[in-house]
């Protein structure tokens, strides 16, 4: 467990929500349950909005409109997702958001944006730019670690084991790729938008009709597809929490409600079951672990991320599916959860985030002798 005394005793944190992919109200969702749990006492929050249409806006009323959702929530229930705090408040310039806090105390933002122009590198980018200190991934890992057909490409050349898969851009189309697609790998598959989450544009195809309907249906997401074949396994997931010195939980196990883990059973049913930590026996437990922070390190990870796997029991064994370097935080959200299991609560582990961020961004400055 860190120790809070290696964090400053005041941290301004910009906590930047929305966006404009199609995981906006995921995004939201998050935000409304870190911005509740933030310590009063250490944090000076200031919450700035990313609208649909891409406007910048300082929501200077969310961390107590989080407060309120919440208690809402306790009252009511409903999905997760349906607690949101609102992207609302007077149009700022980014870079002027990022300048909100005193100067006599360190800032660091935290990026709770999911998805295309949020968790792809690009406002990691202006992050960079800005010479501010901020939760996760670099440019790098980020942009890789959310284009599918990339991030598989390179654990493929670090030998890392995964489903089969191939990826077609757009203007590649030709009558006879669906045909191509069945004949490489049978049927069922499933057709995925390469930039994208939540298992957005996701869809299990056991037709060839279906196919070409779930090729043009990931398209509506991205101009690249990724299509792999259909793995009869367990789904496993591991959180890795660290910068230079990475640390892997206790691996989790997800049992969809649905045909498979689809956005309807992640964040709007109850019907998914999260196991943890898995029935795994210690030697699986220990090989999950390790594979994930391989996995982590490949993508050059810092920070967090979420690695999803299959676990051919009796086959292949573990098959890396994705990695997902900002992973949600709604309350049913795998990775916090591992971390309660692996003995780090849900305020500490937003504290660790933060002290690596700091510690990234020190790093940062003498490596670009700033």
């Amino acid at each position: 467990m860190p120790d809070p005394r290696s964090l400053p005793p005041r941290v301004n944190l910009v906590v930047l929500f929305g966006g404009q992919s199609a995981e906006h109200d995921v995004s939201r969702a998050t935000a409304a349950h870190v911005m509740a749990a933030l310590d009063p006492d250490r944090y000076t929050v200031r919450a700035i909005g990313i609208t649909r249409d891409g406007r910048w806006v300082r929501a200077d009323d969310a961390a107590i409109g989080a407060l309120a959702a919440l208690r809402e929530h306790e009252l009511g229930a409903g999905p997760a997702i349906a607690i949101g705090v609102d992207v609302e408040g007077p149009t700022t310039a980014p870079t002027a958001a990022l300048d909100l806090a005193d100067s006599s105390v360190p800032t660091v933002v935290l990026p709770l944006l999911h998805g295309p122009l949020g968790e792809d590198g690009t406002v990691q980018g202006l992050l960079e730019l800005a010479d501010v200190a901020y939760v996760g991934a670099g440019v790098l890992a980020s942009a890789v670690g959310m284009d599918k057909a990339m991030a598989k490409t390179v654990l493929d050349a670090h030998h890392i084991p995964q489903a089969g898969w191939m990826s077609i851009i757009e203007h590649e189309l030709t009558p006879g790729t669906t045909a191509a697609v069945v004949e490489r790998f049978g049927l069922p598959v499933f057709v995925k938008p390469a930039n994208m989450g939540s298992s957005v544009g996701v869809t299990k195809a056991k037709t060839v009709a279906e196919v070409s309907a779930a090729i043009d249906n990931a398209l509506r997401y991205d101009r690249v597809v990724v299509i792999e074949e259909a793995i009869l396994g367990r789904e496993i997931e591991v959180a890795i929490l660290g910068n230079e010195s990475p640390r892997a939980s206790l691996p989790g196990e997800v049992l969809p409600g649905h045909e498979f883990y689809d956005f309807e059973d992640k964040y709007l049913d109850d019907g998914a079951k999260l196991i943890i930590p898995a029935m795994l026996d210690d030697d699986a437990i220990t090989a999950v672990r390790a594979m994930a922070l391989q996995v982590f390190t490949a993508l050059r990870g810092e920070g967090l991320a979420r690695i999803d796997f299959f676990y051919e029991e009796g086959g292949r064994g573990f098959l890396c599916n994705e990695a997902n370097t900002m992973p949600g935080f709604t309350p049913i959200s795998m990775y916090p959860k591992l971390w309660q299991a692996s003995g780090l609560s849900y305020r500490d582990l937003l504290d660790e985030l933060v002290r690596l961020a700091l510690e990234r961004h020190a790093r940062r400055r003498r490596n670009t002798n700033r």
